[in-house]
């Protein structure tokens, strides 16, 4: 009788992990990178060709690879 207790009690706990997958809420996506003026500024960048933070404020928007900018 023990056997049947103890699968009765796994496919509960397989079942309540299931409604906790379903339940979960959508994580944003990441930006890969931010260019170098939200990276400096710490700001949330888009990540488009020009982001939004460097459009409003008329600059170029470059991107650079942490590596290449350490070197």
């Amino acid at each position: 009788m023990n056997s049947t207790q103890a699968m009765s009690g796994n496919q509960s706990d397989s079942e309540r992990g299931d409604q906790g997958a379903a339940g979960k809420q959508k994580v944003p996506r990441r930006t890969p990178m931010a260019c170098q003026f939200c990276r400096g500024r710490k700001l949330k960048c888009d990540g488009r060709t020009t982001c939004a933070n460097c459009q409003r404020r008329g600059i170029a928007c470059i991107y650079m690879p942490v590596s290449a900018q350490k070197q």
